[in-house]
C-alpha cells in the first residue's frame, strides 16, 4: 500500500517515513534507511509538515525522521552515521526539548539499537466529507471560442483543422481598410 502510495504522490514524506518503518520491521534496513532519508528530503528543509489539511491527523517533523534514521543506521552497524544523524537532530528539535535525544546519543555510544519514531497507531487518512463530496469534475474553462481573429468576416467559434480557404472571403472588407 506505502508503495503505491509513494507512486502517486513521490513528494509525500510521511509516506516514506511509514514506509521505513514497515521496512525496518521487515528487517529490510538498507530500503529503511533509503526511505527515511528520502522523507527528510521532501521536508524540503521545513521543521515539519502538518499533514491535517490532507486528512491525516499528524505532524511530521523533521528531528523525527532524523531519529528514525539512526535506528536504520543502528540496524546496519553504522554506528558513527547514526551518532552524526542524532546531532544533526538536535538542531532540528525545539529548544529545550532534547532528551530524548540526549538518551538516543548514549545508547548509539553504547551500540544499543533505537526503536524508530512512527505515525501513531490508528491515524488514518480522513479527507474531510465536503472535499470528498467535491471529487466530482467541474468544467472551470467552459467552451473555447475565437476572441479576435485576423480573418474579417470570421464568425466561427471553437477548434477545428484548417479549413478550405474561399476567393474573397479572407480579403479584408473596404470599411475594414478605412
Amino acid at each position: 500500500a506505502f508503495d503505491k502510495t509513494v507512486a502517486k504522490d513521490n513528494s509525500l514524506a510521511v509516506g516514506f517515513f511509514q514506509r521505513g518503518f514497515v521496512h525496518l520491521q521487515l528487517e529490510m534496513y538498507e530500503e529503511a534507511l533509503s526511505d527515511y532519508q528520502m522523507a527528510f528530503s521532501h521536508l524540503r528543509k521545513n521543521t515539519f509538515i502538518d499533514y491535517k489539511q490532507l486528512g491525516l491527523r499528524h505532524i511530521l517533523y523533521a528531528w523525527e525522521v532524523l531519529y528514525s534514521t539512526a535506528a536504520a543506521q543502528c540496524r546496519l552497524r553504522q554506528w558513527q552515521e547514526a551518532r552524526a544523524t542524532l546531532e544533526k537532530a538536535v538542531v532540528w528539535r525545539p529548544e529545550g526539548r532534547t532528551a530524548i535525544l540526549d538518551m538516543a546519543l548514549e545508547r548509539v555510544q553504547d551500540c544499543l539499537f533505537l526503536e524508530p519514531m512512527q505515525v501513531p497507531l490508528g491515524e488514518f487518512f480522513r479527507p474531510r466529507k465536503k472535499e470528498v463530496e467535491q471529487l466530482d469534475s467541474k468544467d472551470f474553462l467552459g467552451k473555447p471560442k475565437v476572441i479576435s481573429s485576423i480573418i474579417p468576416n470570421d464568425e466561427y467559434f471553437g477548434f477545428e483543422p484548417l479549413r478550405h480557404q474561399k476567393h474573397g472571403f479572407y480579403e479584408p472588407s473596404v470599411n475594414a481598410l478605412r
